[in-house]
């Protein structure tokens, strides 16, 4: 770049202003002179006091006009047509001034002179400009890597606009399906027919694809996903429309695509009905509500207006940011909801009770569980004691407070478990479902589903992780498949379920078809521009794709229900199945059984227990 520009460039911005001011007067100057010689065909000619006081009423009205414009405060290295108008404008203002100053001063101005004098102030006030933007501008964007834009729409032009005004990327074509736009030039960028790619890939080496569409449907957008996939570069999307809107985000904040775009599953709606029922002017306890499942069920509670929400949690860093959280969204809401921090675990039958008590509960929902397979697997008795005598102490203590609904969040792992987790799951269903059988008021539901993707144990971030480092991303197992749900999701299904519920009835969700992991893995490492190989044959890949073998207690394949004996809602994602389970009088045998067995730490009599109860344990061998 010149010296003198970059001179310019890097001072400081008072310095550029001053700068700026003294040029602009000597051009407006210069240029008034230069039209009184090319209408007078001379260098030489007089000035008089009449003539230098009108160009002088010029030069003021036109730097007042750059002022009042903001000419002063818009930075030269972005100036763009906008500006360019302004200068217009200014320079009509002036020329006008010129001539009447000349009448009213009774100065020698000529009548072309106006004229010639516009036209020369437009040169010399927006040239400079202009020049200096555009120099920078062909050396700046060399700096930045290219990048294409899928999505010739609203978004996909705004960020556009965002990225040539920034510093990260630069962008060198759009792309879109819409023959109607292949064509258009935005900001200097043409439109591309998506099928183009290959072509404009290899003219330009961008280094990323940035998807820019928001206002299509869920399922033209798994497409397109799943079409970007097996393109050989990296795709990232943007920001929400109502993430930009609400200021969450900035149309530039590129960002990897949502875990339902890797997925290929479309959420499921929610009944808003359902999701008020239990909640709305009620109290409403939450279990765990410092985990993942725990502290969304917290954020969809809170927007239904309950009248108090108790946050219910045994590790203190995780209850002080969920309540830092929910109390932030309360404000902007402007909600009226009395939110209550509670740090203790749920095997204290006696703290829960004087919480339910105290804050006259009347819907409780469980989510405080050990839920990763191999750790509940190493520590059988802690897993037992949590998950199952720890629902146990919740389930008292709402009948004791005379709770009116009760629901428990539950997993696929309980459906003929192999191992520890799923089946102290299982047993927490038994649990509530022989309660239920008991003279109870409180309500006990139990809901069911798959894994949840954005949770501490989930996959995606894992293999984001590993890809990024250069691999291998592990796989256990390459026909292991899994059922897969959004939080959020999972968060409205159990509260909807639990409102719909009869007593010590099991829920399951249509989750669609289940996904296999490693066509997870691939599609992630695709849409990251890379490409897998196995085995160590690194010629024709970039990230290595391992298989490590099954853990501990898990299974290929999971499932949601134990029976056939599956019958449909009111909801037409959710199910419900009528299961065996034991009476209370049963249960409470198998309990005092259990319990002794965990106080002497005999975890061959715990596993013989679970052998025996009607779970479905199968351990694998």
């Amino acid at each position: 770049m010149f010296t003198p520009i970059r001179i310019l460039l890097n001072a400081q911005r008072h310095n550029k202003r001053i700068i700026t001011l003294i040029y602009d007067i000597l051009a407006i100057f210069a240029s008034l002179l230069a039209a009184h010689a090319l209408r007078l065909d001379t260098l030489t000619f007089d000035i008089g006091s009449r003539e230098l006081l009108s160009m002088i009423t010029t030069a003021a009205v036109t730097i007042v006009c750059f002022v009042k414009l903001g000419m002063y405060r818009a930075v030269l290295r972005y100036m763009m047509l906008p500006a360019i108008g302004y200068i217009f404008l200014s320079v009509l203002i002036s020329a006008i001034t010129l001539a009447l100053s000349g009448f009213f001063f009774q100065a020698f101005i000529p009548r072309s002179v106006p004229f010639i004098y516009a036209g020369l102030a437009t040169l010399t006030l927006g040239g400079p400009r202009l020049f200096i933007r555009t120099v920078y501008y062909h050396y700046y964007k060399r700096q930045k890597p290219n990048v294409l834009i899928y999505g010739a729409g609203s978004t996909g032009r705004d960020l556009a606009y965002s990225l040539i005004q920034g510093g990260e990327y630069h962008p060198v074509a759009i792309l879109d399906d819409d023959t109607s736009k292949v064509g258009q030039i935005m900001f200097g960028i043409r439109v591309h027919h998506s099928s183009e790619f290959s072509n404009i890939q290899s003219l330009y080496q961008p280094v990323k694809l940035l998807l820019a569409i928001n206002n299509i449907n869920k399922g033209k957008r798994l497409r397109l996903v799943e079409k970007l996939s097996s393109w050989p570069i990296e795709v990232q999307s943007v920001p929400s429309v109502e993430d930009i809107a609400t200021g969450k985000a900035q149309a530039t904040d590129v960002q990897d695509l949502d875990v339902a775009d890797l997925l290929g599953r479309a959420p499921v709606d929610p009944d808003k009905e359902l999701l008020r029922k239990n909640i709305i002017g009620k109290s409403v306890l939450v279990t765990g509500a410092g985990g993942s499942i725990g502290s969304e069920l917290c954020r969809q509670i809170l927007a239904q207006k309950p009248k108090t929400l108790v946050l219910f949690e045994l590790n203190e860093y995780n209850l002080y940011k969920i309540d830092q959280e929910l109390k932030s969204i309360k404000a902007n809401i402007k909600g009226e909801t009395e939110i209550i921090t509670a740090l203790g675990s749920v095997q204290n039958e006696n703290r829960l009770f004087n919480i339910m008590t105290t804050y006259q509960v009347e819907t409780v929902y469980h989510a405080a569980a050990y839920k990763h397979v191999p750790i509940v697997e190493d520590n059988i008795v802690e897993g037992v004691r949590n998950n199952v005598f720890g629902t146990l102490c919740c389930a008292r203590a709402a009948i004791r407070s005379d709770v009116a609904n009760f629901t428990l969040i539950s997993t696929d792992k309980a459906v003929r478990p192999t191992n520890i987790m799923g089946t102290t799951k299982r047993m927490a269903e038994l649990v509530l479902q022989s309660l239920a059988d008991t003279d109870t008021k409180t309500l006990f539901t139990m809901v069911r589903f798959g894994n949840v993707l954005g949770s501490s144990g989930s996959v995606v971030p894992l293999f984001k992780k590993q890809i990024r480092s250069g691999g291998p991303v592990t796989v256990t197992h390459p026909d292991i498949i899994r059922y897969f749900m959004l939080i959020p999701e999972a968060a409205q299904l159990v509260i909807q379920a639990g409102a719909m519920g009869r007593n010590g009835q099991v829920f399951v969700l249509d989750m669609g078809e289940p996904v296999k992991i490693v066509d997870l893995a691939k599609r992630m490492i695709h849409l990251m521009g890379m490409k897998e190989f196995y085995d160590g044959n690194s010629d024709d890949g970039d990230i290595e794709i391992k298989f490590t073998g099954l853990r501990p207690g898990e299974k290929l394949y999971e499932e949601l229900l134990i029976g056939d004996n599956v019958e449909g809602t009111s909801h037409k994602k959710i199910m419900t199945a009528s299961e065996d389970k034991l009476s209370w009088e049963e249960m409470e045998k198998l309990l005092k059984e259990l319990d002794m067995c965990c106080h002497s730490f005999d975890v061959e009599c715990i596993k013989r227990l679970l052998l025996e109860a009607p779970t479905g344990y199968s351990p694998q061998q």
